[in-house]
């Protein structure tokens, strides 16, 4: 691996130049974005944002969901892909839920500390670290830090993280890489960049403001 000649702070310094800043505020309550989170999986936002509201057109309440027939919410969240294993992840999560905790809510975690709260969301059926960092950082303002596929390899080009680190594994690597009031405004920023410019097949590093320090630079 090649390290980083730039650091989390100076990342964010400027590729807020090209982007602006991020303000962290809630998109949904905590167990809406788990849910959303949950369909977001193996699709895009907009295909998944699509699922979400028909959904909640289709079948009004988490608790009405939760005893649905599980074709019924299948066919709600077509658009969003994987309808059969996503619906049937869904009514598991919620039944967990509410034995677990006795209500249809999870904002409680708030309270917990990051760690604990973050348990006690992968304890949950098909929730990993991503779907629990998200939820944690979008929904209850934690200083968690979700690595999605932008996020992974736009780090393992800066050096940020080693070229075999899994996506799983990079959530606490950067966590640990970060100071806490940094790690939303760097994942929105390195999110942003990685759908702007460090893309996939076609990076277009003559247009970054990084590549001058960046070890994967082609200029």
């Amino acid at each position: 691996m090649t390290k980083s000649r730039l650091s989390p702070e100076r990342i964010v310094d400027e590729l807020s130049a090209n982007y602006g800043r991020f303000v962290q505020e809630p998109r949904y309550n905590a167990l809406d974005e788990l849910i959303f989170t949950v369909l977001t999986q193996h699709t895009s936002d907009l295909n998944a944002e699509r699922a979400f509201d028909q959904l909640r057109i289709a079948i009004p309440s988490w608790e009405a969901v939760m005893v649905a027939d599980q074709d019924d919410i299948a066919k709600a969240i077509f658009h969003g892909g994987m309808s059969n294993q996503k619906s049937k992840r869904i009514k598991d999560i919620l039944a967990a839920i509410l034995e677990r905790h006795g209500a249809l809510e999870i904002d409680f975690l708030r309270d917990y500390e990051l760690d604990d709260a973050r348990q006690w969301l992968m304890e949950l059926p098909g929730v990993g670290p991503k779907t629990a960092a998200v939820v944690m950082s979008f929904a209850l303002g934690m200083p968690a830090f979700p690595v999605d596929t932008h996020i992974h390899r736009v780090s393992r080009r800066l050096g940020l993280i080693g070229e075999k680190t899994t996506a799983d594994a990079a959530h606490e690597i950067m966590e640990g890489k970060v100071r806490p009031e940094l790690r939303f405004q760097l994942h929105m920023q390195l999110i942003t960049h990685g759908r702007q410019i460090c893309k996939a097949r076609r990076p277009l590093c003559g247009e970054c403001r990084l590549s001058m320090d960046c070890p994967s630079s082609t200029v």
